[in-house]
């Protein structure tokens, strides 16, 4: 694995750590500053049913040259975050391409219209990929050494700020954003509960329970940056989450449909429950408009305690936690706490109060879609690399049972809980 995916093996890859971090806000804001004065990255099309359309509109002339200039503009900003926290350029340079096209690649799978219909997300295929290559090949030392998991994954959660909007709460009321409170934390406390009765690790206890409780894939990221966790584990978490939406995503809104329950609980219900926000705005689809409005609410309600919950438990995960040689530090002062703290956060937090309170409507519809699609391929290359320095077995072997069961049991107190908050707070509103 690279030097950015050692945890804590020595003060000098903390410290890079630490710079990384700010590494990380600089150049996610730069990003952002960058399309807000208007040079906005055309989104590339990755969608497609048949071979017809993938040849003619997927790999068509024009859409290449997209393609090609959305990597121009990438491997730019991904040169700067090498360079700055100390990767050799040369090696970088001539890795990121290989990097980007696997990355492409898994994008183009996912944009399959039967891939799309069950809702598997890119980062899947992106992991998958690179799973392959890295267990089947022997990889070069030069292209193990320019993987740059963590930069990527953090550079994506500054983006992802900007699709965090306070405002849809605000517009939204308030009962989305108390369910989304109670769920939470009950989902959230009843997980790690699980979790340590499994006798889980810490670093997978604190990503299971952040998934299945808050907003799934991006949550799971968001803590593992909090606490400088495991990309493997990481991967692993990140995969149950995926595949455990699907059924839900399917089943749910026939169920609510079979108990007849009323659009405004199935909404909330779906909303509170699944873990992905396509995914949600799948099964609510599948209800009706009023289900679907709901549960979109909702999610976004949990979305926006993402960044209040990976605050809460950096701080926590520094308070707690054991020093290398086995034994209970002294509790950190604020000062340690602040050298330890993942300032990316303070990246996320902040571009969501931009394009929250001061970013207008108008610029923010103007400029969403590319900023989401850099998200998202910040995402997919970030996998594409775990999945490349990641091994199989290491993956999926026996004893990774219990986390899978942990979260199963997790996700259905999390089905049953909602279920009941739901009807409680949005039962009257039919």
């Amino acid at each position: 694995m690279s030097s950015t995916n050692l945890l804590n093996t020595s003060s000098t890859i903390h410290k890079l750590t630490i710079q990384e971090d700010w590494v990380v806000v600089l150049i996610g804001f730069l990003i952002i500053a960058i399309t807000l004065f208007g040079f906005i990255v055309p989104v590339p099309v990755f969608g497609w049913k048949n071979v017809a359309e993938l040849t003619t509109i997927v790999l068509s002339a024009s859409n290449l040259t997209i393609i090609g200039l959305q990597f121009v503009f990438v491997a730019c900003i991904a040169v700067l975050g090498a360079l700055l926290t100390g990767k050799r350029i040369q090696i970088f340079l001539f890795a990121f391409p290989i990097l980007y096209i696997l990355t492409i690649v898994a994008l183009i799978i996912s944009g399959n219209g039967i891939v799309k219909s069950i809702n598997l997300e890119a980062v899947i295929f992106s992991l998958t990929i690179g799973l392959l290559i890295g267990n089947l090949f022997s990889l070069p030392a030069w292209l193990s050494e320019a993987l740059s998991t963590e930069l990527f994954v953090k550079i994506g959660l500054v983006l992802l700020g900007t699709s965090v909007l306070f405002s849809d709460i605000l517009k939204a009321g308030s009962l989305g954003l108390i369910q989304a409170l109670i769920v939470v934390l009950s989902v959230w406390y009843f997980a790690f509960w699980v979790c340590k009765k499994f006798k889980v690790d810490d670093e997978m206890r604190m990503m299971i329970s952040s998934a299945v409780s808050i907003c799934g894939v991006s949550a799971a990221i968001a803590t593992a940056g909090a606490i400088k966790g495991d990309s493997k584990k990481l991967s692993y978490v990140i995969s149950i989450v995926l595949i455990t939406a699907v059924p839900m995503m399917i089943f749910m809104p026939y169920i609510a449909n079979h108990f007849h329950f009323p659009q405004t609980v199935t909404g909330a219900w779906l909303g509170g429950s699944i873990d992905t926000t396509g995914a949600v705005v799948a099964s609510g689809t599948l209800v009706g408009e009023i289900a679907l409005k709901i549960s979109t609410i909702v999610k976004f309600s949990q979305n926006v305690l993402l960044g209040i919950a990976a605050f809460a438990i950096s701080v926590y995960w520094t308070y707690t936690q054991h020093s290398e040689n086995g034994n209970q530090e002294q509790k950190p002062t604020l000062k340690v706490i602040w050298e330890r703290f993942p300032k990316f956060i303070l990246g996320f937090i902040a571009a969501s109060l931009l394009f929250s309170f001061f970013i207008t409507p108008e610029t923010t519809a103007t400029v969403k879609d590319s900023l989401k699609n850099l998200q998202g391929l910040w995402f997919a290359l970030a996998f594409t690399s775990i999945g490349l320095e990641t091994n199989f077995k290491d993956l999926f072997q026996q004893n990774s049972r219990k986390p899978l069961y942990a979260f199963l049991i997790a996700q259905v107190f999390n089905i049953f809980i909602t279920l009941g908050v739901a009807f409680l707070l949005f039962g009257s509103e039919h």
